[in-house]
């Protein structure tokens, strides 16, 4: 039982891992972290990502313009770029390390100590990652609501909304941290055995051999 419960959660947290980490760079890149609808022309439709804005028009299509100074930024977008490239680095270290700690792969198969502590190492880079990542997406919707019901500015003036890109920031963030949560927790469950038949059949020989040795030293 606990074999088996160790093999699933380090699968679930791999797959987890990289399930969070492919979204956080989907979430870096798309241009839809704000939305803007025009009450005057429904045809028109405006986003904006840490990296471009776009406007959608039915007749034309979508058209991006990337922001021209990094400096002009709100300070939001321009720290939520930095954590994002931090969350995707983090991520992919996350992956690389644990990958080599799962008990199904054969490489170090004989050192169980330490595909534990790349399994914790794996385990503690992919909750960094999810950190990173959580945090710009919801810095720029806490101001993003801020902006929405600011007093100051008339109604007849149009808001920013959320953007998809949001939700899947929040998605990826809880994948990395529950898959950093399900690595730990393989690697402080009892370990399993040996994946390798040729580990077994050389320690059934050893035995073999001790047993011929005793005897032969019976009959001495």
């Amino acid at each position: 039982m606990a074999l088996a419960f160790r093999t699933v959660a380090q699968l679930a947290g791999v797959s987890l891992s990289w399930l969070g980490w492919v979204l956080s760079c989907l979430t870096n890149y798309l241009p839809h972290w704000k939305n803007l609808n025009l009450d005057l022309n429904e045809m028109e439709n405006w986003t904006m990502g840490l990296w471009q804005t776009c406007v959608i028009q039915e007749a034309v299509g979508m058209q991006c313009k990337d922001f021209d100074s990094f400096l002009a930024l709100p300070a939001e977008l321009r720290v939520s770029r930095i954590l994002m490239f931090l969350s995707n680095g983090l991520g992919f270290l996350g992956l690389l390390v644990s990958g080599f700690g799962l008990d199904c792969l054969r490489i170090g198969e004989s050192q169980r100590d330490l595909k534990r502590r790349l399994l914790i190492l794996g385990g503690i880079l992919s909750w960094a990652s999810g950190i990173t990542a959580l945090v710009p997406v919801s810095w720029v919707a806490h101001k993003t609501v801020q902006e929405f019901w600011d007093e100051n500015v008339p109604d007849f003036v149009p808001r920013w909304e959320f953007g998809e890109a949001l939700f899947l920031g929040w998605f990826a963030g809880l994948s990395l941290l529950l898959g950093g949560c399900l690595l730990h927790c393989a690697a402080c469950s009892s370990h399993a055995p040996l994946a390798s038949g040729h580990y077994a059949v050389a320690q059934t020989q050893d035995h073999h051999r001790q047993l011929e040795t005793r005897n032969a030293n019976l009959k001495n």
